[in-house]
């Protein structure tokens, strides 16, 4: 007869685990994690309402970024914009997967982050992959501006979208991503509005700016369409380091300075 087989295992205190009992989970919680880079402010640029304007808003704002990265560690992060919303038009049209449209609208995140680091050169701008996020401490030593896209590397492995095509997790949601995994000090994102209102300001004038509010309570609202993607509502609630996030309007001078130290500016949303 065959010898009988035993299991080999490594010695470890998860041996035997299978790491989903959630009292292990729980233990393993309390732990806490290292934040690596506990001082920097991830400030995400949308590209539909910062990048596709131009130099006319591009320029100044740069130059607003760069003098702020010689005081305090800074880290964009870009959107994708107009040119996202005709390759999803296009994929959408021709019947295309979730995880291919994620692929797709990646590339052009990436374009714009290799124009804003270039913006930012006079100021140590340097673009930098997904993949080179630990590199991001050593840069911030060497007074570099890491600059990268903030489409996240799902890619064709995209979550299906609950209504729709579209992908959930877009450049507002890496935005926030990084700024969790690497333990950031503060999460902002740059707009063309002036933060989150009761309705579209656009179509209803007596909208009113929301200040401060909690995730939870956007959630609640219901809103038709909000300033911010909605799967940055669900991971804040689960979210470690970043318990809060501030939306400002970049287009007015001096905002995302003030976003930065900490000034009542735009909306924040707390978890």
């Amino acid at each position: 007869m065959p010898a009988k087989r035993h299991r080999i295992d490594l010695a470890s205190a998860l041996s035997a685990e299978t790491l989903v009992r959630r009292s292990l989970l729980e233990e393993i919680g309390e732990a806490g994690q290292l934040r690596i880079t506990p001082n920097l402010n991830v400030i995400k640029l949308g590209g539909h309402g910062v990048i596709d304007y131009g130099r006319t808003v591009m320029h100044p704002l740069c130059a607003e970024i760069g003098e702020l990265s010689r005081t305090a560690e800074v880290m964009v992060v870009t959107g994708g914009g107009a040119r996202v919303r005709h390759i999803m038009e296009v994929g959408i049209d021709l019947g295309m997967p979730t995880g291919v449209l994620a692929e797709l609208s990646a590339k052009i995140s990436e374009q714009n982050a290799i124009m804003v680091a270039i913006l930012l050169s006079a100021w140590g701008g340097t673009r930098i992959h997904t993949s080179d996020l630990l590199e991001v401490p050593a840069l911030l030593r060497l007074d570099q501006l890491p600059v990268t896209h903030g489409t996240p590397p799902y890619g064709l492995y995209e979550h299906p979208a609950r209504i729709g095509a579209v992908p959930p997790h877009r450049t507002d949601t890496g935005a926030f991503l990084i700024a969790e995994v690497l333990g950031a000090r503060s999460c902002i994102l740059a707009k063309n509005v002036d933060g989150l209102f009761t309705a579209d300001p656009v179509v209803n004038p007596d909208a009113e700016l929301i200040r401060e509010i909690r995730a939870d309570e956007v959630i609640g609202m219901n809103l038709d369409d909000l300033v911010l993607e909605r799967m940055v509502l669900d991971l804040m609630q689960e979210a470690v380091n970043i318990r809060e996030i501030r939306i400002v309007n970049c287009h007015v001078a001096g905002n995302v300075t003030a976003a930065v130290r900490g000034e009542r500016v735009g909306t924040l949303i707390r978890a």
